[in-house]
């Protein structure tokens, strides 16, 4: 018997550059890449492109809250220990509507200043800043007459017409007014 003298059998693989380029695309279009969340900031505009005015605001809207580069907190020229204790600071201060002289003159004159040092962690500017900002919405929340929790769904989805009625309604003369002010040198 005679043997043949064929050679290895071959697999045709021009089109494997095709599959795989086709799988690529299929898994760029299909995944969803996760969008990391922080703090929603507007950065300042550059400095070349201010104009200097002098604005006069009176020493009663503004609501200093200093934090040192020990982490360390002064309020309104006044040690706090606890940062959990700024809400309800900030929301009597927000709503005096000029009953207390010691307070703001109404909600849309109060600002609320946050002055960091170079060497304030950032853990402790967001806890603060969180807190700021969870006061606005709970005055915000009270005006709508909903839950805290609901406000924020309300406050996430102002597409629909419903919760953006109510979300416009709640902010209404009614800003939310934070400065951070420019850090110091690293100091306590």
């Amino acid at each position: 018997m005679a043997r043949s003298k064929r050679g290895a059998t071959e697999i045709n693989s021009s089109s494997m550059a095709d599959i795989a380029f086709l799988l690529l695309i299929f898994f760029l279009v299909t995944t969803t890449i996760a969008n990391d969340k922080g703090l929603t900031l507007q950065l300042p505009p550059n400095p070349e492109d201010i104009e200097d005015i002098d604005i006069k605001i009176p020493e009663r809207n503004i609501f200093k809250i200093l934090i040192n580069s020990s982490d360390r907190l002064m309020v309104e020229n006044e040690p706090l220990e606890d940062v959990r204790l700024i809400r309800e600071m900030i929301k009597e201060f927000v709503l005096n509507n000029g009953v207390n002289p010691e307070l703001s003159d109404s909600p849309k004159e109060a600002i609320v200043s946050i002055k960091t040092n170079r060497g304030t962690s950032y853990k402790r500017f967001i806890e603060v800043y969180n807190e700021v900002q969870g006061a606005y919405y709970d005055m915000y929340a009270a005006r709508a007459g909903v839950t805290n929790t609901k406000w924020r769904e309300i406050a996430s989805n102002t597409s629909d017409p419903d919760n953006k009625r109510i979300y416009q309604e709640a902010r209404k003369d009614f800003p939310m007014q934070i400065s951070i002010a420019e850090p110091n040198k690293a100091s306590n």
